[in-house]
């Protein structure tokens, strides 16, 4: 069979009847600089850092410019700029610079009238030049002409040169500790603190022209966040986001995101999260927060009372938080060593255990395939920052720098860190599956549903692999089928319908649900696909109850994890205008509860009164108005909430599960590799794959048999495995060796993105030890990467006396054994084969 091609787009009929033209996966070039000393290769696809990382960078030096808080920091290209802030004593307006490359400290060129000295101003960049606006000036040792401002102050990098904008017309009210961006040439700024109270007022002015510009207050709607100062905004994905802050007597871990188009605020909601994934940071103000890539990272700030110094990461898409793990050389301490260019000198003297932190740094977010950091030596001089308050935070490429803040006992600080981020292309799992759910494509089985005998179409492996009761009606429906067809003489009495792997287009399976209505089974369909449901539309009680009848299925079901989803959506849902109508469904369909949650809701004293007064009340059945009257006469006692919940598995985990050999009854391909047979799933297969979509789709095998290479190159039994787990389930983690079977992949089988391409080239670049340069010269010798297999033999010659003593060396073939012995002659000389023979 003619080896698979394609970008990520499906192949067409023509392509795959007429083959694809062989290639072999692309060479990569080498450093063969390596000392006698050196057990590891680095490769030369280009710089790379630690991702995950922290590093403490030379701190700010006092004659350079004084340790300060509630200052602003701004990056343009290499450099980080500094601007006011306080020392504890005064308010500062000196501007400071901090070259990245360098990392040395000056304080920055400039002419012209400075903004006056102050702090909790803010400072963005645009083209060449930063804008300053308002803030808290004034002598605050005396106490004296302490006032907010609501100037803009305009400096260019290029001039030094500081310019003060007039603006005539109406202008945003002074104010200090507000959020500031820059969106479409404009300066926004948001909410603040004006002397007297909170705002949540917002304010945009154009920055092309300031002879034409005026400001322009935003008429702002939907869930616009309380009034707060002292908070952070950001901007991704064309979107403002604005994390918790403080807000009157009320500070919370809301996350607001503001649409610039339509100019309209959404909460996002956290009722999806399940109990024991990662929740949201905890309430906090004075801390920052930035963008990169798809991602938002909160650090720092005063949260009730405390100061921690984990970094929070937000995914925008798929709208979870984590806590980043730093990775494990964030922890050493020492003496600041300046960041320069990396060589082999330096390079080798990473230990062990630090380039396992390569392959232990956690997927959160990870290199993007083709761009990487600047080149780094390694330090052993790195260190978690402390918790601190009122610090500030800037990108510069793919690193995020924090300088300054105020730390335990009301300290400032100098110092700055840089933190290593990673971007690897994100896991499509989730969104693949759910296309395959959208597209109805391959579907094997239709559920006849309710009364009405709706039907609703899906495919056996996903479905068999999430949900057990659903397996077993599966597997009942399938008996009954082959007894059918075996009394009718269809099929041979051993022969059930299904087992015969790859038969072309077979008759969908249908499977019969009786207490399952069409629409709340097709939104626990969705959820099988993709781990997720739709959340309610706030105001729509249709939505709820649609909410709550697909719970009721997930009890039947016994699917734990959209058990907890529905009672979390529904319960965050519940609001004065629909309580009623949720607490009557709940009763009527029994879900317990809910109910006591629509009850306690009831009883609250901020609601008994509003409620009871409505319309609805008086149409309740008896039983429950009595009820209710009774809880508000006499609550219940609590019960204990720290009983553990049982979240049920996840999409990853039932797929890692079901390749492993849960899902063997069910496979209906045979994967062919070197002649071995390894079953799989169709469905799978063509989820994931726009390669095996095509072939399914047009030109399926008769025999249900797919001969598996990469290009020319058959892939190792191990690396073969590896691509399975990425298929199924979404794992990366793989020995080096696979990574150069699996480079090319991808490309060749065309997955959606190039994530597993990405993850290759990281495991390639970490290194190859003594341990395994056996096994990546046979993959680099099978996949014609002549490079590697040049450093791999490099490698061997200098470290033979270790490798010579390695098991797998008598397993090695002929011809590599003697591509060995070539190289030990033409790099050893005659003393040292005979240093070398005494040894042995």
């Amino acid at each position: 069979m003619a080896a698979p091609g394609g970008s990520g787009a499906p192949i067409g009929a023509g392509a795959l009847a007429g083959g694809v033209r062989s290639k072999v996966a692309p060479s990569v070039d080498f450093d063969h600089s390596c000392s006698d000393s050196v057990e590891y290769l680095t490769l030369n696809f280009g710089p790379f850092e630690t991702v995950h990382r922290w590093r403490r960078l030379p701190p700010c030096d006092e004659f350079v410019g004084a340790r300060r808080s509630k200052h602003t920091v701004v990056a343009y290209k290499d450099a980080i700029y500094v601007f006011g802030g306080d020392n504890g004593k005064t308010m500062l307006n000196d501007l400071l610079r901090f070259d990245v490359k360098d990392c040395s400290w000056c304080r920055a060129f400039t002419t012209g009238t400075p903004p006056a000295p102050r702090y909790h101003h803010s400072a963005v960049v645009y083209g060449s030049s930063m804008f300053v606006f308002g803030g808290y000036t004034g002598d605050i040792y005396s106490n004296s002409n302490l006032k907010n401002k609501n100037d803009l102050f305009e400096y260019k990098f290029a001039t030094g040169q500081w310019t003060e904008w007039k603006i005539e017309g109406r202008l945003p009210v002074a104010r200090s500790a507000h959020g500031a961006t820059v969106y479409s040439d404009k300066l926004w700024i948001f909410a603040g603190y004006d002397g007297n109270a909170r705002l949540n007022d917002m304010w945009t002015i154009g920055l092309q022209d300031r002879e034409l510009t005026c400001w322009e207050e935003v008429a702002q709607s939907g869930e616009i966040p309380p009034s707060c100062c002292n908070f952070p905004v950001a901007v991704c994905r064309d979107k403002m986001f604005v994390f918790s802050g403080q807000s009157g007597a009320k500070i919370t871990n809301n996350l607001f995101q503001f649409e610039f188009k339509d100019k309209t605020w959404t909460r996002i909601p956290t009722e999806h999260l399940l109990r024991g994934s990662p929740p949201p940071p905890q309430r906090r103000y004075g801390h920052t927060m930035v963008a990169f890539d798809r991602h938002l990272y909160v650090f720092g700030g005063a949260a009730d009372n405390t100061l921690p110094n984990e970094l929070h990461c937000y995914d925008v898409d798929f709208q979870t938080w984590e806590v980043v793990q730093p990775s494990s050389d964030s922890e050493v301490g020492g003496a600041e060593v300046p960041e320069r260019a990396s060589s082999s000198e330096e390079a080798s003297i990473l230990t062990s255990e630090e380039r396992s932190s390569f392959k232990k740094s956690r997927d959160v977010f990870g290199l993007d395939f083709g761009t990487t950091s600047s080149k780094q030596p390694v330090h052993l001089a790195s260190e978690l920052p402390s918790g601190r308050l009122f610090h500030a935070a800037a990108v510069i490429s793919d690193a995020m720098y924090i300088f300054g803040g105020t730390v335990d006992n009301n300290i400032r600080s100098g110092e700055m860190y840089r933190f290593q981020f990673s971007c690897y292309p994100k896991c499509t799992l989730h969104e693949d599956y759910g296309r395959l759910w959208e597209g109805r494509q391959f579907c094997d089985v239709e559920f006849v549903l309710g009364e009405k005998e709706e039907c609703v179409q899906g495919h056996v492996a996903i479905v068999t692999a999430r949900s057990r009761w659903l397996r077993r009606k599966i597997l009942q429906a399938r008996e009954w089928l082959a007894q059918k067809l075996e009394e009718d003489g269809a099929l041979a009495p051993r022969e059930a319908p299904g087992s015969a792997v790859g038969r072309a287009r077979p008759p969908l399976l249908r499977v019969a649900i009786r207490e399952a209505e069409a629409r709340p089974f097709e939104v626990l369909m969705q959820f099988l696909y993709t781990d997720k449901i739709k959340y309610p539309r706030k105001g729509h009680v249709e939505d709820v109850l649609l909410i709550m009848d697909v719970y009721k299925l997930a009890l039947s079901f016994q699917l734990c994890r959209l058990e907890q989803l529905c009672r979390q959506y529904i319960e965050a849902s519940v609001d004065l205008q629909n309580v009623l109508v949720v607490c009557e469904s709940a009763a009527r369909l029994q879900l317990g509860q809910l109910k006591e949650h629509c009850l306690n809701f009831i009883v609250k004293e901020s609601h008994f009164n509003q409620v009871i007064m409505m319309k609805e009340f008086e149409r309740l059945s008896s039983p429950l108005i009595v009820e209710i009257v009774r809880r508000k006469q006499q609550p219940p006692p609590r019960a204990p909430s720290d009983q553990p919940v049982d979240i049920g598995t996840s999409l990853i985990q039932d797929m890692k599960a079901y390749l492993e050999g849960a899902g063997s009854e069910f496979c209906d391909i045979t994967l062919l590799l070197d002649g071995h047979p390894r079953p799989a799933h169709k469905a799978i297969l063509a989820a994931r794959s726009s390669y095996f979509e095509a072939m399914f789709r047009s030109f399926m095998p008769e025999d249900g048999q797919v001969n598996i290479s990469i290009g020319e190159m058959v892939p190792s039994r191990q690396a073969f495995e590896s691509m399975l787990r990425y298929i199924y389930y979404g794992e990366v983690n793989m020995p080096p060796e696979d990574s150069l079977y699996l480079f090319a992949a991808p490309y060749y089988y065309g997955f959606y993105n190039n994530r597993l391409q990405a993850y290759c080239k990281q495991n390639l670049e970490m290194n190859v030890t003594v341990q395994n340069v056996l096994q990546i010269l046979e993959a680099a010798d099978k996949t014609q990467a002549l490079d590697m297999k040049r450093h791999c033999l490099h490698i061997i010659v200098h470290q033979f006396t270790k490798v010579s003593k390695l098991p797998t060396l008598r397993f090695l073939s002929q011809q590599l054994l003697l591509d060995i012995i070539d190289s030990l002659a033409s790099h050893i000389s005659d003393k040292q084969c005979a240093e070398l023979g005494a040894d042995i």
